[in-house]
């Protein structure tokens, strides 16, 4: 019998990293994250990761990369599928956590990149392009190559204009790529559970979880990546938690205005994560309200063995 893959997602601060954790150690396995923001070396508080000592199994696919260097889904599939694979091999059901859904994707499903997500040599072309002509340029050339990319992509998403025409280099257009997120061929026969709880209740959570790492140090570790030369860094830049309080070093807004701002980014990020989630018929939601962490491990449990 094939192992199945397992893997345990959600918004953020609904508890995945808990259940996560305990589910692989009573497997005999490891936890795989599955988040954009924790495969960065120095950013931990930020992106909550869980600190060893709390560990009851192996984190992996943390760590993976400096703030400074550029990493992509593309990346993360070639490393998680190593580290999928490498279980499976030795007989252990891995246990994928985290709340980037494109990186689950990546991960289990069948998503093709072009060459340009792991490198692009087009890149510098089309940023040179940005700079000299500005965004609505650029979103022009888009438009007048790829019509149906350009009219699902904003504008001012440089980033995300700029990835779409490198695609198209490479022969793939974003449009059409992004129409077959609905439909996924699954890779791995993988079980999905997403954990959810009230919406007020999740809001409190995570209001509390950003008192906590301001009371852990994460404006010291902001401060520690900017000394290190990593906080002008894009990725530094798009991390919540992480360009507020730069913006407050910086001096342009209050301590307490960085603050808020974590608070309620982090609550439309939870609930773009509800969102996307809802979208994939897979999942199998768990309600956090009506079972601790040990009842949501029996269940995934019983239900993994029973199939």
């Amino acid at each position: 019998m094939t192992m199945p893959v397992v893997a345990i997602v959600g918004p953020t601060a609904v508890g995945k990293s808990a259940v996560a954790d305990a589910l692989a150690a009573h497997a005999g396995s490891a936890v795989l994250s599955v988040d954009a923001m924790q495969v960065y070396r120095g950013m931990n508080i930020g992106t909550a990761k869980m600190p060893p000592e709390e560990r009851h199994a192996p984190l992996l696919l943390v760590d993976l990369v400096d703030p400074e260097v550029t990493y992509s889904a593309a990346l993360f599939q070639r490393d998680a599928r190593a580290s999928i694979d490498e279980l499976l091999a030795q007989g252990r059901m891995p246990v994928l956590c985290g709340g980037t859904g494109l990186y689950l994707k990546a991960a289990l499903d069948d998503m093709h990149f072009p060459a340009g997500q792991v490198e692009a040599s087009s890149r510098a072309k089309y940023e040179d392009f940005y700079q000299q002509h500005g965004m609505d340029a650029l979103h022009a050339l888009l438009a007048e190559r790829d019509p149906a990319s350009a009219a699902v992509i904003h504008p001012h998403n440089v980033r995300r204009v700029v990835r779409a025409l490198e695609m198209l280099d490479e022969g793939v257009s974003y449009a059409e790529q992004r129409s077959g997120f609905g439909s996924p061929q699954a890779v791995y026969d993988a079980r999905i559970y997403a954990l959810t709880m009230d919406r007020e209740r999740l809001y409190a959570r995570i209001n509390e979880r950003v008192d906590i790492m301001m009371r852990d140090g994460l404006l010291n570790e902001v401060q520690g990546l900017m000394d290190r030369g990593a906080g002008p860094a894009l990725t530094a830049r798009q991390a919540i938690g992480y360009k507020e309080l730069i913006d407050y070093l910086e001096g342009r807004s209050t301590l307490d205005e960085a603050i808020e701002l974590i608070k309620m980014r982090s609550r439309r990020y939870a609930k773009r994560q509800l969102s996307w989630f809802r979208r994939d018929s897979r999942i199998t939601w768990i309600d956090m309200d009506e079972h601790s962490v040990d009842e949501a491990v029996a269940l995934i449990e019983c239900e993994v063995h029973a199939s």
